[in-house]
Protein backbone atom coordinates (compact mmCIF):
# COMPACT_ATOMS: atom_id res chain seq x y z
CA UNK A 1 0.00 0.00 0.00
CA UNK A 2 1.47 3.35 -0.96
CA UNK A 3 1.67 6.41 1.30
CA UNK A 4 -1.50 8.00 -0.10
CA UNK A 5 -3.49 4.83 0.50
CA UNK A 6 -1.96 4.42 3.97
CA UNK A 7 -3.18 7.93 4.84
CA UNK A 8 -6.79 6.83 4.30
CA UNK A 9 -6.75 3.48 6.12
CA UNK A 10 -8.28 4.86 9.32
CA UNK A 11 -11.10 6.79 7.61
CA UNK A 12 -11.82 3.75 5.42
CA UNK A 13 -12.10 1.61 8.55
CA UNK A 14 -14.75 4.06 9.80
CA UNK A 15 -16.53 3.83 6.43
CA UNK A 16 -16.50 0.02 6.72
CA UNK A 17 -18.19 0.29 10.13
CA UNK A 18 -20.76 2.62 8.56
CA UNK A 19 -21.34 0.08 5.76
CA UNK A 20 -22.22 -2.58 8.33
CA UNK A 21 -25.16 -0.41 9.40
CA UNK A 22 -26.56 -0.62 5.87
CA UNK A 23 -26.34 -4.41 5.84
CA UNK A 24 -28.24 -4.54 9.13
CA UNK A 25 -31.26 -2.97 7.39
CA UNK A 26 -31.02 -5.16 4.27
CA UNK A 27 -29.19 -2.63 2.13
CA UNK A 28 -26.04 -3.12 0.10
CA UNK A 29 -23.24 -2.51 2.65
CA UNK A 30 -21.67 0.71 1.44
CA UNK A 31 -20.45 3.37 3.83
CA UNK A 32 -19.15 6.86 3.14
CA UNK A 33 -17.48 9.70 5.01
CA UNK A 34 -16.62 13.25 4.14
CA UNK A 35 -13.43 14.65 5.62
CA UNK A 36 -12.68 18.35 5.85
CA UNK A 37 -9.37 19.88 4.77
CA UNK A 38 -7.77 18.77 8.06
CA UNK A 39 -8.93 15.16 7.77
CA UNK A 40 -11.69 15.49 10.35
CA UNK A 41 -14.89 13.55 9.70
CA UNK A 42 -17.67 16.07 9.12
CA UNK A 43 -20.27 13.64 7.75
CA UNK A 44 -20.92 9.92 7.56
CA UNK A 45 -23.64 7.85 5.96
CA UNK A 46 -24.51 4.40 4.70
CA UNK A 47 -26.81 3.13 1.98
CA UNK A 48 -30.46 3.61 2.93
CA UNK A 49 -32.29 2.84 -0.30
CA UNK A 50 -34.28 0.03 1.31
CA UNK A 51 -34.83 1.77 4.63
CA UNK A 52 -36.06 4.99 2.99
CA UNK A 53 -37.43 3.48 -0.24
CA UNK A 54 -35.41 6.15 -2.02
CA UNK A 55 -33.36 5.21 -5.08
CA UNK A 56 -31.04 8.17 -4.49
CA UNK A 57 -30.25 7.26 -0.86
CA UNK A 58 -26.76 6.02 -1.66
CA UNK A 59 -24.13 6.44 1.05
CA UNK A 60 -22.16 8.98 -0.99
CA UNK A 61 -25.14 11.22 -1.76
CA UNK A 62 -26.29 11.17 1.87
CA UNK A 63 -22.78 11.92 3.14
CA UNK A 64 -22.31 14.80 0.67
CA UNK A 65 -25.67 16.27 1.71
CA UNK A 66 -24.74 16.01 5.39
CA UNK A 67 -21.32 17.59 4.77
CA UNK A 68 -22.87 20.52 2.90
CA UNK A 69 -25.29 20.98 5.80
CA UNK A 70 -22.47 20.84 8.35
CA UNK A 71 -20.42 23.42 6.46
CA UNK A 72 -23.37 25.55 5.37
CA UNK A 73 -22.04 25.44 1.82
CA UNK A 74 -22.50 22.97 -1.02
CA UNK A 75 -19.00 23.72 -2.31
CA UNK A 76 -16.94 20.95 -0.70
CA UNK A 77 -13.74 22.04 -2.43
CA UNK A 78 -11.23 21.08 0.25
CA UNK A 79 -13.09 17.95 1.32
CA UNK A 80 -12.45 14.27 0.66
CA UNK A 81 -15.19 11.71 0.01
CA UNK A 82 -14.21 8.29 1.39
CA UNK A 83 -16.39 5.36 0.29
CA UNK A 84 -16.11 1.60 0.58
CA UNK A 85 -17.10 0.86 -3.04
CA UNK A 86 -16.21 2.73 -6.22
CA UNK A 87 -19.03 5.25 -6.77
CA UNK A 88 -21.70 4.66 -9.40
CA UNK A 89 -22.38 7.32 -12.07
CA UNK A 90 -24.91 9.16 -9.88
CA UNK A 91 -22.57 9.30 -6.91
CA UNK A 92 -19.47 10.13 -8.94
CA UNK A 93 -21.46 12.92 -10.58
CA UNK A 94 -22.63 14.22 -7.20
CA UNK A 95 -19.03 14.24 -5.97
CA UNK A 96 -17.85 16.15 -9.03
CA UNK A 97 -20.72 18.65 -8.79
CA UNK A 98 -20.08 19.21 -5.08
CA UNK A 99 -16.48 20.11 -5.99
CA UNK A 100 -14.84 17.64 -3.58
CA UNK A 101 -11.10 17.73 -3.91
CA UNK A 102 -10.64 13.99 -3.67
CA UNK A 103 -12.57 10.73 -3.96
CA UNK A 104 -11.09 7.78 -2.06
CA UNK A 105 -12.63 4.34 -2.46
CA UNK A 106 -11.97 0.78 -1.39
CA UNK A 107 -13.22 -1.95 -3.71
CA UNK A 108 -13.63 -1.60 -7.46
CA UNK A 109 -17.18 -1.78 -8.80
CA UNK A 110 -16.80 -3.56 -12.14
CA UNK A 111 -20.55 -3.43 -12.81
CA UNK A 112 -21.45 0.20 -12.07
CA UNK A 113 -18.16 1.91 -11.18
CA UNK A 114 -17.70 5.42 -12.50
CA UNK A 115 -14.30 6.38 -11.08
CA UNK A 116 -12.07 4.36 -13.34
CA UNK A 117 -13.38 0.84 -13.82
CA UNK A 118 -16.40 1.04 -16.12
CA UNK A 119 -16.64 4.83 -16.55
CA UNK A 120 -14.38 7.61 -15.30
CA UNK A 121 -16.50 10.68 -14.63
CA UNK A 122 -14.13 12.47 -12.22
CA UNK A 123 -11.29 12.50 -14.74
CA UNK A 124 -13.38 13.22 -17.82
CA UNK A 125 -11.94 16.36 -19.42
CA UNK A 126 -15.46 17.52 -20.29
CA UNK A 127 -16.33 17.92 -16.61
CA UNK A 128 -15.93 21.36 -15.06
CA UNK A 129 -14.19 19.93 -11.97
CA UNK A 130 -11.86 16.94 -11.75
CA UNK A 131 -11.15 15.67 -8.23
CA UNK A 132 -8.19 13.45 -7.48
CA UNK A 133 -9.13 9.75 -7.25
CA UNK A 134 -7.43 7.32 -4.85
CA UNK A 135 -8.48 3.71 -5.41
CA UNK A 136 -8.02 0.44 -3.55
CA UNK A 137 -7.80 1.53 0.09
CA UNK A 138 -8.56 -1.61 2.13
CA UNK A 139 -9.95 -3.06 -1.10
CA UNK A 140 -10.10 -6.65 0.17
CA UNK A 141 -12.01 -5.73 3.32
CA UNK A 142 -14.42 -3.52 1.41
CA UNK A 143 -14.96 -6.09 -1.34
CA UNK A 144 -15.58 -8.84 1.18
CA UNK A 145 -18.50 -6.85 2.61
CA UNK A 146 -20.25 -6.58 -0.74
CA UNK A 147 -19.45 -10.13 -1.89
CA UNK A 148 -20.72 -11.58 1.40
CA UNK A 149 -23.92 -9.56 1.22
CA UNK A 150 -24.57 -10.57 -2.40
CA UNK A 151 -23.85 -14.24 -1.67
CA UNK A 152 -26.43 -14.11 1.13
CA UNK A 153 -28.97 -12.49 -1.19
CA UNK A 154 -28.41 -15.16 -3.84
CA UNK A 155 -28.81 -17.97 -1.31
CA UNK A 156 -32.09 -16.41 -0.10
CA UNK A 157 -33.34 -16.24 -3.68
CA UNK A 158 -32.40 -19.88 -4.28
CA UNK A 159 -34.23 -21.04 -1.13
Amino acid sequence: MDHTQERYREPMTLAIHEAALAAATGDLPIGALVLDAHGTVIARAHNQREALQDPTAHAEVLALRAAAGALGDWHLTDCTLVVTLEPCPMCAGAAVLSRVGRIVFGAWNEEYGACGSHWDLPRDRRMNHRPEVVAGVLADECGTLVRGFMAGKRSQEDA
